[in-house]
């Protein structure tokens, strides 16, 4: 007979079997804001389309199964060949198979495509967040290899293309896709690339070298081919710090000496691999742009990814405020659901707007990409806009997410600490975005860099901001406290982080005041700029229809 104790009542069913897309209003609102009118409706299909694949069991399953059974290194083969091959679990190939599917390493083929890619990067990463590590090198991977037109009419085709095609059994021209990663960082330098130790020898035919070093990370090492930096000698002298691709696989079919050391136990992001790499002087790379301009050449890689990371932590806090308010509205405690009582109502609401404005910032940045590439009238302004915003939104937004992370789980409780709840996964995979591509400290002093070479970026920024004037009091105040920190230069970089935090708020603020609910705006403004805010998510004023926030942010199921 079964336990008669044993009869579930008042727990949440899965979050499943829904659009995540058509689920979240700030995205599908944001995306139709910003793609032409003409393609809306097609582009509004196909991102539902993956929002309920997205949604799915099946889709669930695989992001798990990803995350329980990571990557293997394999070194040698059974009679001691070298290989350096990563063998991954079936489940990272399906998650992988629909990511390239979908064109999330393709933003290049068809008008909004940053935006369309962004948008649907948003949605499939609330599967899964680990895989889109090398689909997001992939797609960032193509500016810098434009460089070189033969370099790219070899690559390119395969780094946009649709069709995932798996393995390092096959040079170039015989697969129908591939896969981009990168090696920037070294033990001894870090952030600070310009101390990298690798070196870059010459061969007779031009444009190719050897490389003897290491890579202390090394991204998505199963790839097909790496863009890295090294120090080049031009045989006359020092060539400098240069940008250099490194294919796994030689024209011949032979494999290029790529040397994986080992793979990084890492907090989280563990369905995917990270290595430790070593070039052992027989390593054949193609030079990609100048030799002594390697930062230069690499920096719109950098770029993309980082737009990745904006984007990436939006979708993380939004998945975790799609499970908060989704668990709220089915437990009850003290006789009512959570979701009505006025403190659990706060905190789900402050989050949600934590949520609603990093993904309205983050379709604004992707929107700005598009402009700026299409070299049309604007393209210049949303070039500078992009220069000062998008390490501003990199900064806070990544910042934003650990915290959200972490006070999601507590609105599920205990269900929230277990593992087979998603919430701990969104938590270790919370603090990644803020790392990768340059932490903290990296942003706020780009952004100082921003400020005092490019000062057309300013004049953008407040341009931006400034179409919101008027429409919130706090608003304005905010932006002429932005203007009266840049009055003073004294002692700027040390407080570069309170000025940069201040520059995202506002721009997100102006965001909303233009785009978002009345009640969205006014909360925002009442909380992040007016000050009537404390330390811990939950202290939103009393003032603000919170109600509306929190059944706008309820994914509908």
């Amino acid at each position: 007979m079964p336990p008669s104790t044993h009869t579930v009542t008042n727990q949440a069913p899965p979050l499943v079997d829904y659009d995540v897309f058509s689920a979240d209003p700030a995205l599908a609102e944001g995306v139709a804001r910003h793609v032409a009118p003409e393609r809306a409706e097609e582009v509004r299909a196909e991102l539902s389309a993956l929002g309920r694949t997205a949604g799915s069991a099946q889709a669930q399953e695989w992001g798990r199964q990803a995350n329980a059974n990571p990557p293997v290194l394999r070194t040698h083969d059974r009679f001691g060949h070298r290989i350096d091959e990563v063998d991954f679990h079936p489940a990272w190939h399906r998650l992988m198979e629909q990511a390239v599917g979908a064109g999330l390493a393709d933003p290049w083929s068809r008008p909004d495509g940053q935006l369309r890619r962004s948008a649907a990067f948003h949605v499939w990463t609330q599967v899964e967040a680990g895989h889109g590590c090398p689909v997001s090198m992939t797609h960032a991977a193509v500016p810098a290899l434009r460089r070189e037109p033969e370099l790219a009419a070899v690559w390119e085709p395969l780094l946009t293309s649709h069709t995932y095609d798996w393995g390092l059994d096959r040079p170039a021209g015989a697969k129908r896709g591939a896969l981009a990663g990168m090696g920037m960082t070294e033990k001894q330098g870090g952030s600070d690339v310009r101390a990298n130790t690798t070196r870059a020898t010459p061969l007779a035919e031009e444009g190719t070298y050897t490389l003897l070093g290491h890579k202390w990370f090394c991204s998505a090492p199963m790839s097909d081919v790496f863009l890295v930096l090294a120090q080049a000698s031009s045989g006359e002298g020092e060539g400098g710090l240069t940008c250099f691709l490194v294919p796994r696989v030689l024209e011949d079919g032979t494999r290029n000496a790529f040397r994986i050391q080992r793979l990084k136990d890492k907090l989280g992001n563990r369905s995917n691999a990270s290595a430790e790499v070593e070039f052992d002087g027989t390593t054949w790379a193609r030079r990609v742009g100048e030799e002594g301009r390697g930062v230069a050449t690499i920096i719109e890689m950098v770029a993309a990814t980082r737009l990745d990371c904006v984007t990436g932590s939006a979708a993380l806090m939004r998945q975790a405020v799609a499970q908060a308010t989704h668990h709220a509205a089915h437990r009850s405690a003290f006789g009512r659901p959570l979701i009505e009582q006025p403190l659990m109502r706060n905190v789900l609401a402050d989050m949600a707007l934590e949520s609603e404005a990093a993904t309205t910032l983050a379709l604004r940045l992707a929107a700005a990409h598009d402009s700026a590439a299409d070299g049309g009238e604007g393209a210049e302004a949303e070039r500078a806009f992009l220069r000062l915003a998008l390490p501003t939104a990199k900064y806070w937004v990544t910042k934003r997410c650990v915290p959200l992370a972490g006070e999601a789980l507590e609105c599920l409780g205990g269900n929230g600490y277990v593992e087979e709840s998603p919430m701990p996964g969104l938590l270790r995979e919370s603090p990644l975005n803020s790392l990768w591509e340059g932490s903290g400290n990296v942003q706020a002093l780009d952004v100082l860099r921003a400020l005092q070479r490019s000062p057309e970026s300013l004049n953008a920024f407040l341009t931006e901001t400034g179409r919101a004037h008027g429409a919130d009091h706090r608003l304005d105040a905010a932006v002429k406290d932005v203007l009266t920190q840049l009055s003073d230069l004294d002692g700027i970089e040390s407080r570069a982080r309170r000025l940069v935090e201040r520059m995202a708020l506002v721009l997100q603020g102006s965001l909303l005041v233009r785009y978002a609910p009345p009640a969205v705006a006014d909360a925002f403004c009442a909380s992040r700029l007016g000050g009537d805010w404390g330390a811990a998510f939950g202290t939103l004023p009393s003032g603000p229809d919170l109600t509306a926030i929190v059944e706008r942010a309820l994914p509908a199921v």
